[in-house]
This record gives structure tokens, sequence and C-alpha cells, in this order.
């Protein structure tokens, strides 16, 4: 039975194996190239000179080397260290050739880091079989990491784009302010924190004047423009990190306002208020102004008052009914009952 070629020992890959043969004996390095030229998933190079090895294993860099350990320029062993050193070999495979199978050499030569002890000159099957295992093995463990490293990659990608999404889920697609979803897990979130830590909830509600006059007027667009702009009113108004302002439907919007009583929130309504009217935006069909307003209600939950999400929205949707009833372009204040306080533009709370 004819013996095994060595080639049918290894799997075809699509980079080659990078053989680097290091040497100072011209003959030796023949040799090798001659045994595993026959070998079509090697690539040969060789250095005969054990100075410039180092140098050579940069250029070239291997998937495997071939090293003698007694050169006249060169000491293997500090050539072995050297290549573990430097980040670029730290990792190839170092088969040692040695003329001398003393385990004294050996022992050095794999506390060092050499992968494989061969003394020369090895059997052409034996030779190709090792130098394929540990080439391919070289690259197999490079593709891994690379892979790890492309999927960390991916995987920081896609946190980035999942938070991105999360944000796009959570704010309103025409005025960037948060959504309806945002504000209902916000201002539950708060209703629990302030009734847990005794401490004030506000809650503000505003909707545009004669909103539907304006888009029979000028058209939605237009009227998409407008929402913009008192969005931005909005978002200029309300400057703190904890605060909320939220598109809560419609031509309707809402402030979460967490630890502030309702003294500040009714301040807060009133500066929103100011910088809508601020604005000018042009509005000839409200019966209001020459331009857009806003009505508000404003409602509160004191320290150690338990109420829903749905209680408190209630009572600043009832100031908000009260300011529309009261004339418009104003807040009022939503209570408990059904009665409200009413507050005219630019009059100071009682």
């Amino acid at each position: 039975m004819p013996p095994t070629r060595p080639s049918q020992c290894l799997l075809p890959r699509a980079e080659p194996v990078r053989v680097l043969a290091v040497d100072d004996q011209p003959i030796v390095i023949e040799v090798l190239r001659r045994m595993l030229a026959s070998e079509p998933a090697f690539e040969f190079h060789a250095c005969g000179r054990g100075g410039s090895a180092l140098e050579v294993a940069r250029s070239v860099r291997p998937s495997v080397i071939l090293q003698d350990l007694v050169m006249e320029d060169a000491d293997g062993f500090d050539l072995l260290r050297a290549y573990r050193m430097d980040p670029a070999l730290s990792e190839v495979p170092v088969v040692v050739l040695s003329g001398r199978e003393d385990p004294r050499d050996k022992s050095r030569a794999f506390a060092v880091g050499v992968s494989d002890y061969l003394v020369k000159i090895p059997d052409p099957i034996e030779l190709v079989a090792r130098v394929g295992a540990h080439g391919r093995s070289f690259l197999a463990r490079r593709e891994r990491d690379a892979a790890f490293r492309e999927l960390a990659s991916l995987k920081s990608q896609l946190e980035v784009k999942n938070a991105e999404l999360e944000r796009i889920s959570l704010a309103d697609g025409l005025t960037g302010l948060a959504n309806r979803r945002r504000f209902d897990e916000v201002l539950d979130m708060e209703l629990r924190r302030a009734y847990r830590d005794r401490t004030d909830l506000s809650l503000v509600l505003a909707d545009v004047d004669h909103f539907k006059r304006f888009n029979d007027r000028y058209g939605h667009v237009a009227g998409d423009q407008c929402l913009r702009r008192v969005a931005d009113a909005l978002r200029g108004a309300v400057r703190r990190a904890g605060d909320l302002a939220a598109r809560y439907g419609g031509e309707e919007f809402a402030v979460v306002l967490p630890s502030t009583p309702l003294d500040g929130a009714r301040k807060l309504a009133e500066v929103i208020r100011r910088g809508v009217a601020e604005l000018g935006v042009a509005h000839e069909a409200s019966d209001v102004a020459r331009h857009v307003t806003l009505s508000l209600g404003v409602a509160s939950m004191p320290p150690g008052v338990g109420l829903s999400a749905r209680e408190l929205i209630e009572r600043a949707d009832r100031g908000l009914y009260a300011a529309k009833r009261g004339g418009r372009d104003r807040h009022a204040v939503g209570s408990a009952a059904d009665t409200v306080v009413d507050h005219q533009p630019g009059a100071r709370p009682a």
C-alpha cells in the first residue's frame, strides 16, 4: 500500500500557512524548502541570518517559524524570547530545528515558549504534519480572535442602535418631546417615588387654543410647524434634569414636575404660557388673540397623599377645562373636587 502523501493530511485554506525558516546553513534552508515545496498550502520564506530574523519575521508575518538554536550571529534562545516579547509575533508558533537532542536544551526551549522541538533533519512527512498542525492552529486562533473582535464590535454597535431605537420609541416623532408612552411610564414612576419619599409631585397639562381653527385656516403643514414651535417653548421652559415635557396627544402637552409643590408648578405654567405667546405665531382664526395661545391646567400631589396617575391627570384636566371656560390663554388649578382656582394672565397666584 503506497504511503499517504503529506498533503492529504491538510485541509485546504484560503490563506496559506506562511513558513519562515531561520538557519544560517544554506543547505538546511534548501532541504526544508524542498521538503515543504510539494505542499500547496505552504508559502515558504527563509532567513539565513539570526541577527535579521526578527526584522524578517515582522515583514513576513509567518504562521509558523522553523528555527535553529545555534547560529553564528545570534543566540537562538535570545531570539525565541524576542519573538515572545514582540506584539506582532508573540502568538506565532515556533518549531525548533536543532542538531542536538539534549533534554536540557528542550527544557529551556519550552520554557521560553516554543511550540515544538525537532532534531534536524526530520522526516518529511513528520515535518509537514507538524508544521501544518501548528500553522492551521495559529490561523484558526487568529480567525477566532478576529471573529470575537468583530462580534464585540457588532455587539457594541447593536447596543448603540438599540439605545437609539429605545430613545426613538419614547420620543414623539413630530416634536421630539417624550411621547405618551414615556409620559405614562415617568408619571407612574414619579408618583410611586413621591409617595415613598413623601415629596411633592406636580403635573401641568397644556392645550393649544383653537387649534382646529388654526389647521382649517393655515393647513396641517403649518399646524405641525406650530406644534413644533410650542414644543420648543416647553423645552426651553422645562430646564431641570428630572422634569419631563411630553406631547400628551394631538395639540395637548404635559409636564411632570417631581419635587415641585403647587406654587412652583403654577409659576412654571405661567412661564410656559408667556413663552408660547411671545413666539408670536399668527392665529387670526382665534377669538382669544391674534397669535397662538395656550390654556393650562395644574395639579399637585402633596407629600404623603397617595394618588393614582388617573386621579392626578383628572385634577390637571379639570384645571385645563376651567382655564378654557374662563377665557383661555391662562392657567387654572384643578382640585380634588370639581371646583378650581382660576388665574388670569399675568395675575400673581394667591
